[in-house]
């Protein structure tokens, strides 16, 4: 008899994925540089740790927030009680304003159309099951965050159709490449139901253009089809051209008021900007009332606790304090970037040009025996265990192209990526160069390699 259900016995949830499968190496050994100093760098998560000693002095002058007081009178009784899924009004109103204060105030939001959720990860995953069903697909351009083969998919079975876009125009995302990707899956006979973007791009690290955005836009409307803008990046473009939101766009178009706004839709999240991950904060946004009634009763299997709301509208509401968080924000993780990319240059690895993000996509194409994803996954086994960084290779994120690689920034010290950086020079430059390395660790017959899935 079976004892569980499909769900629980099957191997659908992506956890077998190389972007996974070195988290899980590098949690066996994690770098220390005093307790660990040749342990594996985890460069392969994309965490904001560079701001926080900001948000540490917000919350040392604001002492009542974390004692939830307000004027001296204890809200502990309020908050312990329950809390309907609609979320506290004043958490709400704090968020529109601080989305759109991110977006230079070119666009407004109304806290009636937004539903909180536990994190964008419950947000892309309620829309998804808003707006599709088994048997349905949604497109999503190449590469993509490998952890959407779990969000998207995992529950509520949903098909992903990959747009593959090209290096040889900077992986933009092309009116050929759409009508392909739709053709596939068509091909397929599914029913295709949406587009989803990140912008900024996870992986990429860039911001999209408007002519991008127009041209999904007009995609959308030509198939009747949804768009899932993920903007949960937004608030860490640090360099030009600045960052357009799919709702700017629409205004741009002028076409904010016309039928295509009520299939759009954005998901959003305090994890990047304020590297709040912990505090599972994420929110959808849309202008379809029939999905924002929906996805608000689905937000009761995910909701944000009543203290982490109180304490983040107190926080949210500072202006001076936000103002001040971005713009510093912003310049350290330029900064960062720049001492990455520096790094990089140094042992002769290029990356795509970006401004935006916690990470680089970085050209390793060069470093492959030869040009295929075998080679690819080599080259990603030799850098997880003899190199000991964590780095997430293309293929992971759906890349068409083997060699390129995910390097993330900001989830460490600065002491921490020179060493990265000097062992990625000392391997750049050693004698083993792709071209000599033995041709046995291609095999699965390698003993160093043997407890990582092929």
């Amino acid at each position: 008899m079976k004892m569980l259900s499909s769900k629980a016995s099957c191997d659908s949830h992506g956890q077998d994925s190389s972007y996974f499968l070195g988290w899980q190496e590098y949690e066996k050994n994690p770098f220390h540089p005093f307790n660990n100093p040749f342990g594996i760098i985890q460069m392969g998560l994309a965490e904001n740790q560079l701001s926080f000693d900001l948000i540490e002095y917000w919350l040392e002058k604001n002492p009542e927030s974390i004692e939830l007081k307000r004027n001296g009178e204890s809200l502990f009784r309020e908050l312990a009680l329950f809390q309907d899924y609609h979320g506290l009004p004043a958490f709400k109103k704090t968020l529109v304003e601080f989305m759109a204060e991110i977006r230079g105030n070119k666009v407004k939001f109304e806290p009636n159309k937004l539903v909180l959720t536990a994190g964008s990860t419950s947000a892309n995953e309620t829309l998804m099951f808003c707006l599709a069903q088994r048997g349905d697909a949604f497109l999503l351009p190449t590469p993509y965050y490998p952890g959407f083969d779990r969000d998207l998919k995992w529950r509520t079975e949903v098909e992903i159709v990959p747009i593959h876009c090209s290096s040889s125009d900077e992986f933009k995302i092309t009116k050929a490449a759409l009508e392909n990707a739709y053709a596939q899956a068509r091909k397929l006979k599914l029913k295709v139901k949406g587009i989803l973007i990140t912008n900024p791009s996870n992986p990429l690290g860039k911001s999209m253009t408007l002519d991008e955005l127009n041209h999904l836009i007009n995609f959308a409307t030509s198939k009747q089809i949804h768009i899932i803008s993920d903007e949960i990046y937004s608030g860490t473009v640090f360099d030009s051209p600045d960052f357009i939101s799919i709702t700017q766009a629409l205004i741009e178009n002028q076409i904010e008021n016309t039928e295509i706004r009520n299939r759009i839709h954005i998901v959003y999240s305090l994890s990047k900007d304020l590297g709040l991950p912990g505090f599972r904060v994420g929110m959808i946004y849309s202008y379809n009332e029939a999905v924002v009634a929906a996805a608000t009763k689905m937000s009761s299997f995910g909701l944000i606790s009543s203290q982490t709301q109180y304490l983040l509208s107190e926080m949210l509401s500072d202006k001076t304090f936000t103002g001040n968080y971005m713009e510093e924000n912003r310049k350290r993780l330029k900064k960062r970037k720049e001492m990455l990319i520096w790094g990089l240059e140094n042992a002769g690895i290029k990356c795509l040009k970006s401004n935006a993000g916690l990470f680089c996509w970085v050209d390793m194409r060069h470093l492959l025996i030869n040009q295929t994803f075998k080679a690819e996954k080599q080259l990603w086994k030799e850098m997880l265990c003899e190199v000991g960084l964590n780095i997430s290779p293309g293929s992971s994120c759906h890349c068409s192209e083997p060699g390129w690689f995910r390097i993330c920034f900001a989830n460490m010290s600065e002491e921490t990526l020179c060493v990265a950086m000097g062992r990625i020079k000392k391997f750049a430059d050693s004698n083993r160069h792709r071209n000599s390395v033995s041709s046995s660790l291609l095999t699965s017959g390698s003993n160093y390699f043997e407890h990582i899935i092929e």
